[in-house]
């Protein structure tokens, strides 16, 4: 669970935000609401939220100020105001996202998703399940272990992860690894070899084998196509 705060000065604007993540049991709790930048920024620097719900216009301290000032922090921004110079200030401060009010349920929905790092469901269960894979997706991941984390028996988890997500819980296990690889590879920084190291898999055959499930390519196919790109 993300564990996040709004800032915003309309209260109105914090309850529809709270609303829409209790209604599809967006795997979000908001822990506090500041009602000015100076509010937020104390919390903030006290307890280190996840990801901040943030306006810009606000009183004593503006939201670009709170940005500056906590810099190493995920921002959603909320503005009234439709201006590509805010936007574009937004997004260099490092705003994941930007919503313009009314908050739109759609929007708001897409901006967790990119601040979050993973699409999520409706069913917290199935959310629980998928924020625990996405971040120990490098590790041995059990049904056992899994069933434990959620108290409901390996069979029930299965059957509701096949309803919801449309596949095997293995199968995600490996899409979200082999997601990683192929961002591992784009930024140069690792072998193949490493690359597979790093997403949890011991056996290169095992790594070629699902790569090229996944991208229709083997690794030294996918890192050729790379490197054609760049000269």
């Amino acid at each position: 669970m993300l564990h996040a705060i709004i800032v915003d000065d309309e209260p109105a604007v914090a309850a529809i935000i709270k609303h829409f993540i209790e209604k599809d049991c967006m795997p979000v709790t908001i822990d506090y609401i500041a009602n000015n930048g100076k509010q937020a920024l104390n919390y903030i620097r006290r307890h280190n939220p996840q990801l901040v719900f943030l306006d810009i216009q606000m009183p004593i301290m503006n939201g670009f100020e709170v940005m500056k000032e906590a810099p190493d922090t995920r921002y959603v921004i909320i503005t009234a105001i439709e201006s590509f110079s805010y936007a574009q200030q937004a997004l260099r401060l490092g705003a994941r996202d930007i919503l313009l009010k009314p908050i739109d349920h759609k929007q708001l929905t897409q901006a967790i998703i990119r601040a979050v790092g993973w699409k999520f469901t409706d069913n917290g269960t199935i959310n629980t399940l998928l924020e625990y894979i996405n971040e120990h997706y490098a590790e041995k991941i059990e049904l056992n272990k899994l069933s434990e984390i959620v108290y409901a028996t390996p069979s029930h988890i299965a059957r509701l992860f096949k309803k919801h997500m449309g596949m095997s819980i293995i199968t995600y296990v490996h899409q979200v690894r082999i997601e990683r690889a192929v961002q591992l590879l784009d930024s140069g920084t690792c072998s193949i070899k490493m690359a597979a190291e790093m997403t949890g898999y011991e056996s290169l055959n095992n790594f070629y084998k699902y790569f090229k499930l996944h991208m229709h390519m083997t690794p030294s196919a996918y890192c050729s196509q790379i490197e054609k790109h760049k000269s």
